[in-house]
């Protein structure tokens, strides 16, 4: 897909099927996406994986700099976790450099829509096991933002995580959320919530973002002003 039209590039694992589609969805100003796949591990990932992980991720982005995208996108929410802020701003700045392109991260986007929104506590769903769950409470605790409840899928392989549906991701968000909750957030850039977040969102009546969404929105004000637009 090296020197498309496209004007931006998504860089994921291997295994993500979700973000793509969703983002060209949320964000028709940069759609189509073109997409550098990161191989990962079949399990979850570890800490242990991430000097691997940005090898892989350099490696996957290379054949896309001659097709100079003004903005890449860096969707692998695990482990910019498991990397913490620090290690994820390294990502996104050798990615930067690499590719010369405004960078990016669903990480740093969950942090900057959560204070749009003013939340200091959220509750939280996700499909990761436990060291990936502490490392995003640390992440939001790093910033000043406390989880109030989580719970999980408990994936431990990318092929569980994979067959996850909407539907599911809805019960949980339902059996996650309590009577004080301020704040809904659904971590991973692979759990499908295109039509889920506006439905959540009128129902609960209170602030719902999801990993995609959330990049979607800092992908689209990452724009020029006039190519801006509301993206969730």
């Amino acid at each position: 897909m090296t020197g498309t039209a496209a004007s931006g590039l998504l860089v994921v694992p291997a295994n993500n099927t979700t973000m793509q589609p969703e983002l060209d969805a949320l964000c028709p100003g940069l759609a189509p996406f073109s997409v550098a796949r990161v191989r990962r591990p079949p399990r979850t990932l570890v800490v242990d994986d991430l000097p691997a992980y940005a090898d892989s991720t350099m490696e996957a982005v290379a054949p896309f700099l001659a097709g100079r995208h003004p903005l890449v996108v860096y969707g692998c929410t695990a482990a910019g976790f498991l990397g913490g802020p620090e290690g994820n701003r390294r990502m996104t700045e050798a990615l930067r450099e690499q590719t010369g392109a405004t960078v990016v991260s669903t990480s740093d986007a969950m942090i900057q829509v959560l204070r749009h929104e003013g939340v200091h506590e959220v509750a939280v769903v996700t499909p990761y096991l436990p060291a990936v769950n502490d490392g995003l409470r640390r992440y939001l605790a790093s910033e000043g933002i406390a989880v109030e409840v989580l719970k999980s899928f408990l994936c431990e392989t990318t092929a569980a995580l994979g067959e996850i549906t909407e539907g599911q991701v809805r019960d949980l968000a339902l059996r996650t959320v309590t009577t004080g909750t301020k704040a809904l957030f659904i971590a991973c850039s692979q759990l499908p919530t295109l039509g889920l977040v506006p439905e959540l969102r009128a129902r609960l009546g209170i602030p719902v973002w999801s990993s995609i969404a959330a990049t979607a929105r800092a992908a689209s004000l990452a724009l020029p002003p006039a190519q801006r637009r509301e993206s969730a």
